[in-house]
C-alpha cells in the first residue's frame, strides 16, 4: 500500500485494539500492519478487513468470500475502528457487501461519489447517533411548543435512564460512559464527591445525605437537566448535568435557541482529573449533546470567570469566550461551541493526537 498524503498530511494509526460498540453490538478490533480483525465481545465468529492508504483517503475492504455479507454492526464497527486508528483522515472508501445501503445513504453515513463509489465522509461518520448512544435516536423528537415558568420551549423529549453514550478512548485504552444517575447506588459517592474540598470549592453544595437526596431528586423531577455519572471502564469519576438552555437561568444572558445545550461538571475522584482525563470526558459530554438531538447547533457553558483552568480546557476543545456575565451567585464566562466546528475540526480528538498523526506513519 502507499502512504497516504493528505493536504500535506502523514497518516498514522492510532490503535492497536479498541472496543466498537455500534447499535448496542460490542466488537473487538485489532489493526495488525494491513489486517483489520473484527470479533464480537460475546462470540468466537470473527472477521478479516484490509485497511489500506491510498492517495485520496482511506480503503477499507471486506476479505470474507463472495458467497457472504459482513453483518451491517460488522461495517460499522470496521469503519469506527479505522477512523480511531487514523483520525487524520477525512474519508474513507468502502468495498464491502452488505443490505440496508439505501438506508445508510439516507442518513448520510455513505455517499456515493461522482464514480459511483462508495465512500464514507469522517465528519459525518461521527454525527451517526447508532455508533455512541444507547439506544441511538431513531428520529427527532417531534416539535411542539409548551410554557415553563413564563419561558416557551419546545416539549422536551421522556429523559433517558442507564447508559446513554459510551466510546472507545484510545489514548486512555478504556471505554468512557455517561449513564443516568441512580440515587440508591449513587447518592453516597454523590454525596462524597460534594464534600470534597475541590468540588465544594466550586459547587458549594456541602451537606448530608438528606440534603444530597432532596438535591438529586430535584434534578430528577426537572425535565430540562439530566444527572449523568462518568465513568471509565466502569468505574464511576464524575457527575455531570445536562440542560436545554431555552428553559435554564443561562437563557436570559444570550440569544438561546431552542435547541441549545449546556452543562455543569464536578471530577470527584482525584485521580481522574488532570489533562489525559480531560481530553477525554470533555470532547465526549460535547459529542453526546450534539448526538442527542441533530437540531443542536450550539452547547453552552458558564464557569466562573476565576476559573482559570476550566476555561483553558474550554478553549482547548473549541469553545470559544464570548462574554462575562453577572449571575447573581457568581460572575460567569459565556463560553459556547458550535456544532460545524465541532465536526469540522473533528475536536473529539485532542491535538497532539492529531500532531502525533501528522508526523508518522505506519500503514505500509
Amino acid at each position: 500500500m502507499g502512504h497516504l498524503h493528505g493536504q500535506g498530511r502523514h497518516l498514522s494509526a492510532r490503535a492497536a485494539s479498541i472496543t466498537c460498540c455500534p447499535d448496542r453490538t460490542a466488537y473487538s478490533a485489532a489493526l495488525d500492519g494491513n489486517t483489520l480483525l473484527l470479533q464480537p465481545v460475546n462470540g468466537v465468529e470473527n472477521s478479516r478487513w484490509q485497511l489500506g492508504q491510498q492517495a485520496d483517503g482511506l480503503t477499507l475492504e471486506w476479505m470474507g468470500s463472495d458467497a457472504e455479507k459482513p453483518k451491517l454492526v460488522e461495517v460499522l464497527a470496521a469503519i469506527e475502528a479505522a477512523f480511531v486508528s487514523f483520525p487524520v483522515a477525512d474519508k474513507l472508501n468502502l468495498l464491502a457487501p452488505f443490505d440496508q445501503a439505501e438506508e445508510l445513504l439516507r442518513s448520510g453515513l455513505l455517499l456515493h461519489n461522482g464514480s459511483g463509489q462508495t465512500t464514507v465522509n469522517i465528519g459525518l461518520f461521527w454525527q451517526q447517533p447508532r455508533i455512541w448512544l444507547v439506544p441511538p435516536q431513531a428520529y427527532a423528537f417531534p416539535v411542539t411548543y409548551v410554557l415553563s415558568e413564563g419561558r416557551r420551549h419546545p416539549l422536551r423529549p421522556p429523559k433517558p435512564a442507564g447508559i446513554v453514550y459510551q466510546r472507545h478512548i484510545d489514548w486512555l485504552g478504556r471505554t468512557l460512559s455517561f449513564r443516568t444517575v441512580d440515587l440508591h447506588r449513587d447518592l453516597e459517592r454523590f454525596n462524597r464527591w460534594m464534600n470534597d474540598p475541590v468540588v465544594a470549592a466550586s459547587w458549594r453544595e456541602e451537606g448530608d445525605l438528606a440534603k444530597h437526596q432532596a438535591y438529586l431528586q430535584a434534578i430528577s423531577a426537572d425535565p430540562h437537566v439530566i444527572a449523568l455519572i462518568a465513568s471509565l471502564d466502569d468505574e464511576a469519576f464524575g457527575y455531570f448535568e445536562v440542560y436545554w438552555a431555552k428553559e435554564d437561568r443561562i437563557a436570559p444572558f444570550y440569544d438561546v435557541d431552542d435547541f441549545d445545550r449546556g452543562w455543569h461538571v464536578l471530577i470527584g475522584e482525584a485521580r481522574f482529573r488532570g489533562k489525559p482525563f480531560v481530553t477525554a470526558w470533555l470532547p465526549s459530554i460535547s459529542h453526546y449533546l450534539f448526538l442527542d438531538d441533530c437540531r443542536t447547533q450550539r452547547v453552552v457553558i458558564e464557569p466562573r470567570t476565576d476559573n482559570y483552568k476550566m476555561i483553558r480546557n474550554l478553549a482547548r476543545c473549541g469553545y470559544a469566550n464570548l462574554k462575562e456575565f453577572d449571575f447573581p451567585h457568581k460572575r460567569a464566562m459565556l463560553g459556547m461551541l458550535l456544532r460545524e466546528r465541532f465536526f469540522a475540526e473533528r475536536l473529539w480528538v485532542p491535538r497532539d493526537v492529531i500532531a502525533t498523526s501528522c508526523s508518522t506513519s505506519s500503514l505500509s
